[in-house]
């Protein structure tokens, strides 16, 4: 497990998936505001790839977010889109409703970049959120990611067009948060 200050980052369980599914995914504004395409309905007891890891992807590593303090479940973080020629990746995350306005979204992004500079060795990392996430853009901002630009009216969200903010975080930039 991966540890930061208040949560750890770990494999996903079989037991974590009801769970996201019925917190996250089955969240119709909350998954059309998280994910790039419609949402959908997905049967319950199906392989819905945004939940089942498949071990041998080698471009993804989905992990489950526990609170250190008694692991509880608190949500999902993957850093994806790994492309080790020009050693980069995308952070993404997602916290249950009753987990957010904790600080973890923060400690996820602080261990993310962890994992993604010392274990990974990859040079950037890079962060696109809907401008109006103020959670996101402030979990960002405080571990040194950068706006870079905005996607202009670029993402289709439950009938209109919003705004994306597109964050990036360069190796030399990164200051580490130590767990305490």
């Amino acid at each position: 497990m991966l540890k930061g200050n208040k949560v750890g980052l770990r494999a996903r369980h079989d037991e974590d998936i009801p769970i996201l599914r019925a917190e996250l995914y089955d969240d119709v504004v909350n998954s059309a505001r998280a994910e790039s395409g419609p949402w959908r309905p997905i049967t319950p007891g199906a392989k819905d790839p945004r939940l089942v890891v498949d071990d041998t992807e080698q471009r993804s590593v989905p992990f489950s977010v526990v609170e250190l303090d008694g692991g509880t479940l608190v949500g999902t973080a993957t850093l994806w889109g790994i492309d080790m020629h020009n050693r980069c990746a995308h952070i993404g995350l997602g916290l249950l409703p009753s987990c957010r306005g904790k600080g973890y979204g923060t400690d996820v992004v602080a261990v993310l970049c962890h994992y993604g500079f010392v274990v990974r060795g990859l040079h950037r990392l890079q962060i696109e959120t809907l401008a109006d996430n103020a959670a996101m853009l402030r979990s960002a901002e405080r571990n040194g990611f950068v706006r870079e630009g905005v996607l202009r009216r670029s993402s289709w969200v439950m009938g209109e067009f919003l705004d994306e903010v597109l964050l990036g975080l360069l190796v030399e930039d990164w200051k580490p948060v130590t767990a305490g």
